[in-house]
């Protein structure tokens, strides 16, 4: 089974967050790596993919100065 790479980016879209990320770590297709790039969001984006990446080994998390 082939590895898929899913790479999302988030900027200040906590209210939104949650939802997609339940949808994405409930997929069928279990071998995935997904990657979160936190762009320096203001509100409480980081806290829940760092709250999801705690919880899911196949989460990483990237945290980064707005650019």
């Amino acid at each position: 089974m082939d590895k898929i790479s899913v790479i999302l980016p988030i900027y200040n879209v906590g209210k939104d967050l949650e939802r997609c990320l339940n949808s994405i770590v409930s997929q069928t297709y279990t071998n995935l790596e997904i990657i979160l790039v936190n762009d320096g969001s203001t509100d409480s984006s980081f806290a829940i993919c760092r709250a999801f990446a705690d919880q899911d080994s196949r989460i990483k998390l990237i945290n980064e100065k707005n650019a």
